[in-house]
């Protein structure tokens, strides 16, 4: 049988306490950056020209395993790999065939990815066999002229053809898409119609308050409410809601002309944060227990400090008795409020 970096037989102890936050919600979902670089360099996401970590702070991808597997052991049934861009890592295939090991055991139930959709071509089939069953792409626009001036470096064909390669290996894609007033509320109908065409289900996000990305860029320029996208939508499709969950905080209806669903993530005008079930591993070991706090816990030097696990264990403990019971997101004032100063890239999507 295999075992990690600890020794340990498939990698996971067996039959240790599960984690359940101060507002007894129990932490089940784990989404784990494994890179802050990109490929592209979104305007919502990133400066155009990013300073990213030097190697030393990462995580190896053997310390991820362990990190990983420890968040099993202890009750964890999803893991959702981010970045950055995930699939850019230098050998990441290695990192997910050692989290394919769980999936054989039973012990993970899902292992999945969020990506840009610029590497899949290469990665859709490979990451298929090591069990991965569906993918999230995130793509904001179908029109190449826009798609370019929202990713700064990013090609509209290769994205397509990376989705056309993922539905090529059996995956499952659903499309994430941030609404950005004057950006693509003006193809709100264009995206649904696309996505059941090629059924694919649909999902808005609203901009989140993340990190600084330059003069040029306001976050309430970006910013356009759901609750607006949802209304334009019901002007032409027919929307019913459903209580179907994914394990995040999508809400989704189901659209009658397509069959297929449309979620929306709604962290501002509608909080979410009653059912969370979520925290997020940076790639340097960096634990968040909200997208919009910035109380963290450092599972990287108790990780590197012994190769028994108590010590991470412990922190990661610690960590989830501090989990808030929510988000201080808030554009409601015409202000920021609730700002984060770290990248989305470097948190994980």
């Amino acid at each position: 049988m295999d075992t990690d970096a600890t020794g340990r037989e498939g990698g996971v102890s067996q039959n240790l306490p599960r984690l359940v936050d101060p507002f007894e919600r129990t932490i089940d979902y784990l989404r784990v950056s494994v890179t802050d670089r990109c490929d592209f360099r979104c305007v919502y996401c990133m400066s155009e020209h990013m300073t990213f970590l030097p190697k030393k702070e990462l995580l190896t991808l053997e310390e991820l395993d362990r990190l990983c597997s420890t968040f099993v052991s202890l009750g964890v049934k999803k893991l959702r790999i981010t970045g950055g861009e995930p699939l850019v890592r230098r050998e990441i295939m290695t990192f997910f065939e050692a989290m394919g090991r769980h999936l054989q055991t039973g012990a993970l139930k899902e292992l999945t990815l969020t990506t840009n959709g610029s590497q899949l071509r290469r990665f859709a089939k490979p990451l298929a066999d090591v069990g991965v069953r569906r993918v999230n792409v995130s793509l904001d626009t179908l029109d190449e002229k826009k798609f370019a001036d929202v990713t700064r470096w990013g090609r509209l064909a290769q994205v397509l053809d990376g989705i056309d390669a993922a539905q090529e290996a059996g995956l499952g894609v659903k499309i994430n898409a941030v609404a950005l007033k004057g950006f693509n509320d003006d193809e709100i109908h264009k995206m649904v119609e696309w996505c059941g065409a090629r059924s694919m289900d649909l999902t808005f996000i609203e901009v989140m308050p993340m990190g600084e990305l330059g003069e040029e860029e306001d976050r309430l320029d970006q910013y356009l409410s759901l609750k607006q996208v949802r209304a334009q939508l019901e002007q032409r499709w027919t929307l019913t809601d459903i209580p179907y969950r994914s394990g995040g905080p999508a809400r989704y209806v189901e659209v009658a002309e397509t069959g297929r669903m449309i979620g929306f993530i709604t962290p501002l005008t509608h909080n979410f944060c009653e059912s969370c079930n979520r925290v997020r591993l940076t790639c340097t070991g960096t634990l968040f227990m909200c997208l919009g706090q910035e109380d963290a816990a450092d599972l990287r030097a108790p990780l590197r400090a012994s190769q028994d696990d108590a010590g991470v264990i412990e922190a990661v403990r610690k960590a989830i008795a501090r989990k808030p019971k929510g988000h201080d997101f808030d554009y409601s004032r015409r202000e920021i409020q609730g700002q984060m100063s770290r990248h989305m890239s470097h948190t994980g999507g």
